[in-house]
């Protein structure tokens, strides 16, 4: 996907948010991850930083793999689908260097970013810098979709009252938009009220985090989400089943290996990997 023209790459990505159907967005963590997704038919693909900062031995969120994430996004490029790269807060709090990050990404062929207001410190970042961090990116880059994303409920600030929090997250929403990004995220939206209320308040695309126990893709079709996200979902059960396999072998208990691709079919995935920056 890399040699589409950036136009008509943020056009592709920009319409799968307004489909009949949201945009189920799984989010790969390394190019075997990502080409099999690929591979499967999905158009679009994120990245998750919780799972490409722990394959590389790092923690998630505290800005430490920068080199990482773009290296793994230059590579992905080039695979038969849209790539939108997880940055975290962009790791810099300069405008300037968020939005150079942004235009080496765009420059390699990747669709979109996702930039957080999340801290390491467990608070969101003051509301005007917010703003300013995705000004510079659209500015410099306008034809990178820019997903932002609030943390206002997944770090539980904005005050313990629902109507407060919700409150609160619709200001934010709102300043991402006027800034000029082109969708909002907000994962650990609480219910099904919550979610109805910033798809009506906020003029962009919502996007869900997808959460197992709690969610189906149709009804938040029905509640008028835009995108699905697995976020680090699809890492962890990577994760989950390779220690499960590797337990009932040692314990001689049922270990199968059906469905799995084949030594060949996974040698497979590094056809289309291309290792120049």
């Amino acid at each position: 996907m890399s040699t589409t023209e950036p136009t008509a790459r943020y056009d592709a990505f920009r319409a799968l948010h307004h489909g009949e159907r949201p945009l189920l967005l799984p989010n790969a963590w390394d190019h075997a991850s990502a080409a099999a997704l690929a591979a499967k038919g999905f158009p679009a693909i994120g990245t998750t930083s919780l799972g490409v900062a722990v394959a590389a031995g790092k923690p998630d969120a505290a800005g430490l793999t920068r080199d990482e994430t773009v290296a793994l996004a230059l590579g992905l490029a080039p695979l038969p689908a849209l790539i939108t790269v997880d940055i975290e807060g962009g790791f810099s709090t300069d405008p300037a260097e968020v939005a150079a990050l942004a235009a080496e990404l765009a420059a390699g062929g990747v669709a979109g970013v996702n930039i957080e207001d999340g801290r390491p410190d467990g608070t969101l970042t003051d509301l005007a810098l917010q703003t300013e961090l995705i000004t510079a990116v659209k500015e410099t880059v306008p034809t990178l979709f820019v997903n932002a994303r609030t943390d206002s409920y997944w770090l539980g600030t904005g005050g313990a009252d629902a109507t407060e929090r919700l409150a609160g997250t619709l200001r934010r929403a709102e300043a991402f938009v006027e800034a000029g990004a082109d969708g909002l995220f907000v994962p650990m939206l609480p219910d099904d009220d919550a979610i109805s209320a910033v798809v009506k308040g906020v003029d962009a695309p919502l996007n869900v985090l997808f959460a197992p126990d709690r969610h189906s893709f149709g009804r938040l079709a029905e509640l008028g989400v835009a995108r699905v996200s697995c976020g680090s979902l699809l890492f962890r059960a990577a994760v989950h089943h390779a220690v499960e396999l590797a337990w009932a072998i040692a314990q001689d208990g049922v270990a199968s290996g059906a469905g799995l691709p084949s030594y060949a079919d996974a040698n497979a995935l590094a056809s289309l990997y291309d290792p120049a920056p």
